[in-house]
């Protein structure tokens, strides 16, 4: 088995790719095939931190959209990635794996607080730490919260796990013609509007020249294959 390209990552994980084929919520045995391809890399002894987001449960920006307050809406989202995080913890518990839960908003009696020193000490015990609530600020994404929990952990990379299997010139789904990238800089990323993430997210991993990998959860070793520096996905770098 040839050794990983990197010994500590930060793995973006969509609310959305929790439901699987279900119109919202979690479904159990998409989440039980993330978890075992989070497993696959964990067992590299590769040192994993994970961020979640919430769209499956309640999305911060389509509240705003009906009429909500967005402030309250994205802190209603928060919560909602905190869920997520517990669920994706438990069912990591049950695959072996030793997942801590740490939220951005002070929920103690359910989850622990972010403290940065603390979640780099559970990495280095192998543990995997999964950050919920976002940054804890409203009018920020969870893309935005990948990019700052990868950089205060030190993260040699973000892997972004999406339901595509990387970064196309156009919509694969409505243009059959469309190209994957194998590798973009962040600044063709930004000015094209390429989609990899929100622009406050890219502009903060490209000044930490933090690079990105976007590829598809649903594809079985799609994620090892990227642990391994192997060609899987979308590289986005400076």
């Amino acid at each position: 088995m040839p050794a990983p390209a990197y010994k500590r990552i930060l793995l973006k994980l969509s609310g959305e790719a929790l439901m699987g084929s279900d119109a919202y919520g979690i479904n159990r045995d998409t989440l039980a095939g993330i978890v075992a391809e989070i497993k696959s890399v964990a067992d590299l002894g590769v040192e994993i931190g994970v961020v979640i987001g919430g769209g499956n449960i309640f999305r911060g920006l389509a509240g705003s959209a009906s009429g909500m307050d967005r402030a309250t809406a994205d802190y209603m989202g928060m919560l909602a990635t905190v869920m997520n995080a517990m669920a994706l913890a438990d069912a990591m518990r049950q695959a072996g794996l030793n997942g801590r839960v740490q939220s951005a908003l002070n929920i103690e009696q359910v989850v622990e607080p972010y403290i940065r020193g603390k979640a780099i000490r559970y990495l280095e015990e192998g543990k995997i730490v999964i950050f919920g609530a976002g940054t804890g600020n409203p009018f920020f994404t969870t893309d935005t919260a990948a990019a700052l929990r990868g950089s205060e952990i030190g993260a040699e990379i973000v892997i972004k796990a999406t339901k595509v299997d990387g970064v196309y010139t156009a919509d694969p789904k409505k243009d059959p013609s469309a190209q994957r990238y194998r590798r973009v800089s962040f600044d063709e990323a930004i000015g094209k509007n390429l989609q990899v993430m929100d622009a406050t997210a890219l502009a903060l991993c490209r000044d930490q020249k933090l690079p990105i990998n976007v590829f598809s959860i649903f594809k079985t070793g799609a994620l090892k294959s990227v642990v391994l520096g192997e060609d899987e996905g979308t590289m986005v770098h400076c």
